[in-house]
């Protein structure tokens, strides 16, 4: 393995992989598992398991935690705000910062971070400050929302534009489907481990595993070989988020891409965030029936995963419109549903229709983008999950004065309108390859 990122990855361009060429089954799990025969696309496999877990733990025990503290679906959107404001003040200069630095350093600082903060709840829940018998202890979980916030506001840009720098250009739909696919994996597994590990150990277990699996991510980004940064380093960060600014304007296809990103993200990802609402207040299945639920939504997000890792560069951006289309009526049935089990097939179309346009989405632009742009571009990417937050904010009073089914529904049929608005309007982003 090369001393050099760079240096590997050109060396990567000429090495094909055994029975490369082969059809059959046999060269279908090829095609599916390609990027894996890149030593360097694994070793950022593992630490994204780091990272992937604890965020799905944590999406199910920081709002459960909060919304039992509180009984507020106010307060619920308090804490999303909370992490969302440093996360929009944060992320353009993130991309700045990963164009101008190496990608690898700034991910193992953050993971360290968040380890600390992990941490830092885990103490207060052991010590039976955190709890509900000390109601105003919620602002325990409020600062670390902040903190979070800014972690996660300097660190994506860097995580999500690290992987071109890896794989060859024509693997970097495979490469990202897989990221994916791993995702999502822990979008079932997690969640339903974290509802089981709250009801026999408290919150606070899933708060020390946590901080466990951020350290283990950061061993395997060590093992990672640097990468030069792609930006001069005598132009000032403010020079550089204006010229990336100028840059989107210019490239119509790349600015259409980040505005249909930007609305999936805002009106569909709150879903998320108030589900506990849901399923405490209407569904009635407590902390194992959410893990639950978030775990099959991983179902449909896994099989189209294995589709997207098998494509080949065609059709993409119908494909991406069609994902926002499934996602938005997959919500609006379940927001008016009040079955157990309709709700858990819901959940694996709301799953698939999430993981197609967001991993569709963040390949066209990552496809294409000039290299010298992609960390300022893939910020704006980040930016729909700061404002994804404001959904949720917004959300959380919607929930407290008009119930949580017209909360996520009005969202949803929102997002509706969207999705049909540039499929019927954007030709140029139904004939995307």
């Amino acid at each position: 393995m090369s001393n050099n990122l760079d240096e590997y990855r050109n060396e990567d361009l000429n090495m094909a992989g055994p029975g490369a060429g082969e059809g059959g089954i046999a060269g279908y799990g090829r095609r599916i598992f390609s990027s894996f025969r890149n030593p360097v696309y694994r070793l950022y496999y593992y630490s994204l398991i780091g990272h992937w877990a604890p965020m799905q733990m944590q999406m199910v025990t920081r709002t459960l935690l909060i919304y039992r503290i509180t009984g507020s679906g106010a307060i619920l959107g308090l804490m999303a705000l909370a992490g969302a404001i440093p996360m929009l003040i944060l992320s353009l200069y993130g991309g700045t910062l990963a164009d101008r630095l190496e990608k690898r350093k700034v991910l193992i600082y953050s993971q360290a971070a968040s380890a600390v903060v992990s941490l830092g709840v885990a103490l207060p829940l052991t010590m039976n400050y955190l709890s509900q018998d000390v109601p105003g202890s919620w602002w325990v979980l409020i600062v670390s929302s902040v903190v979070q916030g800014i972690i996660m506001g300097i660190m994506m840009p860097s995580r999500a534009s690290m992987v071109p720098e890896i794989v060859r250009p024509e693997d970097l739909m495979n490469a990202i489907a897989l990221s994916n696919m791993g995702m999502n994996v822990f979008r079932i597994v997690a969640p339903a481990a974290t509802g089981f590990i709250i009801a026999a150990w408290d919150f606070e277990a899933v708060y020390y595993i946590m901080t466990a699996l951020y350290i283990f991510s950061v061993f395997f980004l060590f093992k990672i070989p640097p990468n030069r940064p792609v930006v001069r380093q005598g132009s000032s960060p403010m020079t550089e988020l204006v010229d990336g600014l100028r840059y989107i304007r210019s490239e119509t296809t790349i600015m259409l891409v980040l505005l249909f990103s930007l609305g999936c993200t805002i009106l569909g990802m709150p879903f998320n965030m108030l589900l506990p609402m849901f399923t405490d207040d209407v569904l009635k299945v407590g902390e194992v029936g959410l893990g639950i639920l978030m775990a099959v939504s991983g179902i449909g997000a896994i099989v189209v995963s294995f589709v997207l890792a098998s494509m080949s560069n065609k059709k993409r951006g119908i494909l991406m419109l069609f994902s926002g289309l499934i996602l938005s009526l997959a919500l609006i049935v379940f927001s008016f549903n009040t079955g157990w089990y309709l709700s858990l097939v819901l959940a694996i179309f709301i799953g698939l229709g999430q993981t197609g346009q967001i991993a569709i989405g963040f390949t066209l632009v990552q496809y294409y983008v000039d290299p010298g742009y992609r960390g300022r571009v893939m910020s704006f990417m980040m930016l729909g999950f700061g404002l994804s937050s404001l959904g949720v904010f917004f959300g959380g009073i919607l929930a407290d004065t008009m119930g949580i089914e017209w909360s996520i529904g009005g969202l949803a049929i929102a997002l509706a309108v969207v999705s049909m608005g540039m499929i019927a309007f954007s030709p140029r982003l139904r004939k995307l390859d």
